[in-house]
């Protein structure tokens, strides 16, 4: 059997053990979402959202890209972004990031990786550079890494605040709180490292008066 027809047979008997267990389950899945959160995460095949969350089809909103940005000018991820919020109204937004990422430590290197992921890879250089003088007082890279993961979901929290999007929702709605998390590959333990609630203020060169 090849790998990708082991995927397939595998769906079948995940399909059926889900029915064996809640025979209404499909049929409440396909009626509608009405998920609470939405997840912004690492496209990284270690951090699954459902699975390190222990939670079910339909409870997360899922966006994954490398290292689990917030690039305003990224449509699909202000598409995803609009359509959680206004029509989903989740009430909680997560960026999670996870140690050793490996789109971190390409961050940090002066390595040119061809493509456009070096043009993507900028938007973390810019964060390690803001916060060079701390990550670099670190003994280790493993250590430098994980801290500048740590500073990158923060900076994601604050690009996520600079939107109109979440801007609107918090003046009109007071939703969606923000989190921003990451988690441990070593122990699968998930480690809050900044939160933003509704209504709170970024610089005010950020902030719209009139929405």
């Amino acid at each position: 059997m090849l790998s990708y027809e082991k995927l397939l047979t595998d769906n079948k008997a995940w399909a059926q053990n889900q029915v064996t267990e809640d025979p209404g389950f499909f049929k409440r899945l396909a009626a509608q979402q009405a998920p609470e959160f939405l997840w912004i995460g690492c496209s990284d095949s270690r951090v699954p959202a459902d699975k390190i969350t222990g939670t079910e089809p339909g409870q997360i909103f899922v966006h994954r890209n490398i290292a689990n940005m917030v690039v305003n000018t990224d449509l699909n991820l202000l598409s995803v972004l609009q359509y959680a919020v206004e029509v989903l109204k989740v009430k909680h937004v997560i960026v999670c990031g996870h140690y050793g990422c490996g789109g971190i430590r390409a961050a940090m290197n002066q390595q040119y990786y061809g493509g456009i992921i070096n043009h993507w890879l900028k938007n973390i250089k810019d964060i390690y550079r803001f916060h060079r003088d701390e990550v670099d007082a670190l003994p280790t890279e493993d250590e430098r890494v994980d801290r500048l993961t740590e500073l990158n979901v923060k900076e994601q929290i604050f690009n996520l605040a600079k939107t109109s999007i979440i801007q609107s929702a918090w003046k009109h709605e007071q939703r969606p709180q923000l989190h921003g998390w990451v988690y441990g590959l070593q122990d699968g333990i998930i480690k809050p490292v900044y939160e933003m609630d509704a209504g709170s203020h970024i610089d005010p060169i950020y902030e719209y008066d009139n929405l």
